[in-house]
Formats: C-alpha cells, structure tokens, sequence
C-alpha cells in the first residue's frame, strides 16, 4: 500500500503521541486526530526544521558551520569517534553540550531514530561581541546594546529583538547557557527584526561588560534596587543596558560590574516588570534622548 506523503507524516505524528489513526484504502478516506487538533500540533510541525537528529547528520551539520544554539546527548550514549567529533566541533564552536535523560531526547525528537544526540537549530547566526563592536564603529554612531542576563523565555527574546529594531539598538548579547537562542519561535515574535538586529552570544556575560568598558561603553544595569531613575541617566553616550533573567533579574556578579543601577518607578502592588517590558522601557528612553539631540 502506498501513502502519499500527507498520509505518511499523519502516521509518524498520531505514532509519535500515540493518537489513533484509521486509513480505508479503497474509498481513498481517512481519518485522523490530527485535523482535529491541527492546532495542536502546528507547533511541533513548525519545530521540526530547528531539531536535527542523529549521530552522523549532527556531526555533519556542525562541519558545515550550521549554527546551533545547543546539542543535547543521552546520558546513556555510547562512546563512539562520532560523539568526540561532534563534542570538539561544539567546544570549538562554543556550542553548549548539555546531557539529558532520554525521555528529553524524545521528546524533541520527530524520527524516534535520534540516536541519543539532539542538535537545536538557530533561527539565524550568532556573530561574536567582537563583530558585534566592529559594526558600531561602521554606523559612526554611539554605542548602544542590550544585554540579556539569562532571558529564558523565548516569547521576551524575541519581544526584546522586536523593539531593539525600532529604537534603534546595534545588538542584542545573550548568554550561552540558561539562556532562550534563536529559535523559530523567537524569531516569529520578533515579526522579522530577527533579520536586522545582531546578537552576539557569550559565555560570560561578566567579563563582556569589562570587554565593553575597554571599548568606551558605560555598562547600565536595570535593577529594582537601583539608585538612579531610569529616565535620568544620560543614554547618549556609548551604553550597553543590562536586563536580568525573568524572575531572579540581574545576576550578583554582574550587577557588581554594571557602572549605574538604574531602577523603573513601580507605583503598584508588584515590584517589578515582565523583562522584555523593562526593556522596551529603557530602549525607547535611550531612543528618545538620542533624537532629542539631532
């Protein structure tokens, strides 16, 4: 029997999360969960170009210079020449390793053939803070970039990207690891500004601020236990805003090298914003000052 490729990825889909499926061959009639929850899975569909599975297409992916955000291995993986390559390649590439219990690796893969390796796809390249530098000097314009503390979320990266695009920030830095990439969903949020804004990735956001100072850029924290209002900081000169992790903001190390902690007024109940909200805050105030002076 011959199943057109329609068919055949119903089939894979309802075996992947058990749903049943019936198919009559002659009356060429079938039915399936999946058009009643084509809502449902319309995620994971459009997941499937971010995950690449198995050993060699890993490996080979990685050689091909392919950015990744992160390769997950099986805990229970066995030793093999493959694993080590794809290991150097991502330390070479500064790709996080990270090892996971394999009802993980199932749950992302799509083929059940994974092999116990798991390669996260990034939406778009990541450049380095060097290049990130080396583009300010090319707009001959005062530094401006947004510094992301673990931002997990993928929903505020890409919130984030989006309104760095309208107020004009040069870059977005991120961290390597406990941090949301560039994923397919950042970059649908994001309506596209994914295409125009840079992000640079790090594995330490720490030692990035004192990069930054070298290079002339004021490193400003956004902390609800700052001691200046936000709107009275000078954002005309070269700045890098820190915004923290949702939930835990600012990390202690890195609130310690910020040069300002500067706090958003809060006249309510809570003490605090959503993150890409803080951000688009502090982004436009800096946008607003800087084309007051133009």
């Amino acid at each position: 029997m011959m199943f057109s490729n329609t068919q055949y990825r119903d089939i894979i889909i309802c075996n992947r999360f058990k749903l049943k499926y019936t198919f009559r061959h002659k009356n060429v009639k079938f039915e399936s969960f999946w058009r009643s929850y084509r809502l449902l899975f319309c995620y994971n569909i459009s997941r499937m170009s971010d995950i690449i599975e198995g050993r060699n297409t890993v490996v080979e992916s990685l050689r091909a210079g392919r950015p990744i955000n992160r390769v997950l291995l099986s805990r229970n993986i066995q030793r093999h020449s493959v694993i080590a390559e794809i290991l150097r390649l991502s330390r070479e590439q500064g790709i996080p390793v990270e090892y996971v219990d394999d009802k993980a690796i199932e749950k992302y893969s799509i083929t059940s053939a994974s092999q116990g390796v798991i390669a996260l796809a990034a939406a778009m390249e990541y450049i380095s803070l060097d290049d990130l530098l080396k583009l300010t000097r090319d707009k001959n314009e005062p530094a401006l970039y947004c510094i992301l503390d673990g931002i997990e979320d993928p929903q505020n990266l890409g919130a984030i990207i989006r309104t760095a695009d309208a107020a004009g920030v040069h870059g977005i830095i991120v961290r390597t690891r406990r941090a949301a990439g560039l994923t397919a969903v950042v970059a649908k949020v994001s309506a596209g500004a994914i295409e125009y804004v840079p992000v640079a990735r790090v594995s330490n956001i720490a030692q990035s601020l004192e990069i930054l100072k070298i290079a002339g850029v004021w490193t400003i924290g956004v902390d609800m236990h700052g001691s200046q209002d936000y709107t009275k900081v000078d954002y005309k000169v070269p700045v890098a805003l820190v915004i923290g992790g949702e939930g835990k903001g600012v990390s202690e190390l890195v609130r310690k090298r910020c040069d300002i902690l500067a706090r958003i007024p809060m006249k309510g109940h809570l003490n605090s914003l959503n993150a890409s909200v803080a951000a688009a805050l502090v982004m436009y105030e800096a946008y607003r000052q800087r084309a007051a002076i133009k």
